[in-house]
């Protein structure tokens, strides 16, 4: 344990910004499941609905660097592609 006082500050700190970090990243993935549960019932009005709102999520978790951006890219891109097939 951190006997200096800034050291303990900063103990404080990073444990504040690892809980907000695990608390969006969780939020994030909740939308992506979210997105892959209508895409897996063919509820395609709620698929299309959800999907700009997760694509927000990802990007707000690339800005943050709780992933990397090709992470992201890569998660949008298969959304995108799932749910554009239930058009088709």
């Amino acid at each position: 344990m951190a006997n200096i006082k800034s050291a303990i500050k900063r103990v404080g700190v990073n444990n504040k910004k690892r809980a907000q970090n695990q608390s969006f990243k969780s939020e994030m993935r909740s939308q992506v499941k979210l997105v892959e549960k209508f895409v897996e019932a063919n509820d395609v009005e709620n698929a299309k609905s959800a999907l700009p709102t997760t694509i927000k999520k990802i990007d707000k978790a690339v800005q943050k660097g709780l992933i990397h951006k090709n992470a992201g890219d890569r998660q949008k891109s298969r959304l995108t592609k799932k749910v554009n097939g239930l058009g088709a």
